[in-house]
């Protein structure tokens, strides 16, 4: 399936396929105050519809992820990533992402605090 999604002023929008077979909320000192709901894909399923200079990048901890946002309305957008097996990933925030029901997703909730 191919889903569109975008920050809320428009700036920055992308469009992904896959399966969202369930979402990920992580407690973390940064995702606990965005309350994002993250669905994980190859960073090569993510297609800019936007010049990727129209977000802004923000790390932190071990400065390994870079959280892809939006300078204008501050919308976080996706993260980007290496998984344990050395593949580029995202992780996309599925709050952003038009016509989807995420009341009807499963939510696996991940201890990141402690991680």
């Amino acid at each position: 399936m191919q889903y569109q999604a975008s920050c809320h002023c428009g700036r920055n929008a992308f469009t992904f396929e896959g399966e969202v077979g369930e979402v990920l909320a992580c407690n973390c000192s940064m995702c606990r105050r965005r309350g994002s709901l993250l669905w994980f894909t190859p960073r090569g399923n993510l297609k800019l519809l936007t010049p990727e200079g129209n977000s802004s990048t923000y790390t932190f901890n071990k400065h390994v992820i870079r959280h892809r946002f939006c300078p204008d309305c501050g919308i976080h957008l996706y993260g980007e990533g290496t998984s344990p097996q050395g593949q580029a990933m995202a992780a996309i925030n599925m709050r952003c992402v038009d016509d989807v029901d995420l009341g009807a997703i499963p939510v696996r909730h991940y201890d990141g605090r402690s991680a």
